[in-house]
C-alpha cells in the first residue's frame, strides 16, 4: 500500500514542521520528493535523514508568493504527480489589531502560495493525464479561533479554493482535497510559547494541549501519514473533500 515509487512529489514548506514529517513519509514510499522552501534551514539534517533511507529528495529555494519564480522552479522540475500545498504564515490578532501590511502578507504566503503552485503544476497534470493536489487548511476555517482574523481569512480561501479546483479539474483526472489540523506539536509551536510565555512555556504547553479533546497536540508524523493517504492510489474515490484532524476539537468542545 502507499507505493509512490518513482513519483514525483512536490512540498512546499517541506524542511520543518509537518512539511519535514511529509517529505520523509513520501520518501521512505519511494517518491522523489521536490521541497520548496524560502530558506536552507534545516536541509542537511532533512537530507541525511532521506539518504538513510534509501530517498531522494532535492531543495529548492523560492518564495511561494512569487508566481514567476514558482513557473521557473516547477519547469525545472519537469513533472508533478503529487502536489502539497504545505507553506503557511500565522499571525495573531483580530481585525482591529491586524495591519494591512500583515494581512497581506498572510495573503501573499497563504493565500497566493497556495494559487501560485496550483496554476504551475495544473497545467502539467493536465498534460500527463492525472495528478493530485493536497492543500493545507486548517480548523480555523471552520470555527471562531480568538485572535486569528487573518489567518482564519487564508485558510478559509485555501478550503475555498480546493473545492473550486476539485469541481474544476475534476474530467482532468485530477484530485484536489485539504485537510484541516487542529495544533501540532512542531518548532513553531516551541518558538511562540518561548516568544509570548517566556517563564511559562510549559504550563502554556500543557493548556494548549488539553484545549483539545483528545488531551494533546498532534504529531507531525500523524499528518504526515494521513497526507501520504490520501495523495495514494488507494485514496482514487476522494476528491473535493476536507478532513479535519483534530484531536475532536471541532466536533466534541462544548
Amino acid at each position: 500500500m502507499f507505493n509512490y515509487q518513482d513519483k514525483i512529489v512536490v512540498i512546499t514548506g517541506g524542511a520543518s514542521g509537518i512539511g519535514r514529517a511529509a517529505t520523509i513519509a513520501f520518501a521512505r514510499q519511494g517518491a522523489i520528493v521536490h521541497v520548496i522552501e524560502l530558506q536552507e534551514t534545516g536541509w542537511d539534517s532533512l537530507e541525511a535523514e532521506i539518504k538513510g533511507l534509501g530517498g531522494k529528495a532535492f531543495i529548492h529555494l523560492c518564495d511561494v508568493s512569487d508566481q514567476q519564480k514558482i513557473l521557473g522552479v516547477f519547469q525545472q522540475i519537469g513533472r508533478v504527480d503529487v502536489l502539497v500545498n504545505n507553506a503557511g504564515i500565522a499571525h495573531i490578532g483580530k481585525v482591529t489589531t491586524t495591519s494591512e501590511k500583515d494581512l497581506d502578507r498572510l495573503f501573499n504566503v497563504n493565500v497566493k502560495g497556495v494559487y501560485n503552485c496550483m496554476f504551475a503544476a495544473i497545467p502539467m497534470m493536465q498534460q500527463q493525464g492525472g495528478g493530485v493536489i493536497l492543500n493545507m487548511s486548517s480548523i480555523a476555517s471552520m470555527v471562531g479561533l480568538p485572535d486569528r482574523f487573518a489567518y482564519s481569512m487564508t485558510k478559509g480561501a485555501v478550503y475555498a479554493m480546493t473545492i473550486s479546483a476539485a469541481r474544476d479539474y475534476l474530467k482532468d483526472n485530477i484530485r484536489v482535497n485539504c485537510i484541516s489540523p487542529a495544533r501540532v506539536h512542531t518548532p513553531f509551536v516551541d518558538g511562540f510559547l518561548a516568544k509570548n510565555y517566556p517563564g511559562k512555556e510549559e504550563e502554556m504547553f500543557e493548556k494548549l494541549s488539553a484545549s483539545q479533546p483528545i488531551g494533546r497536540m498532534g504529531k507531525p508524523e500523524e499528518i504526515a501519514t494521513l497526507l501520504l493517504y490520501l495523495c495514494s492510489d488507494e485514496a482514487a474515490f476522494i476528491t473535493g473533500n476536507d478532513y479535519p484532524i483534530d484531536g475532536g476539537f471541532v466536533k466534541l468542545n462544548t
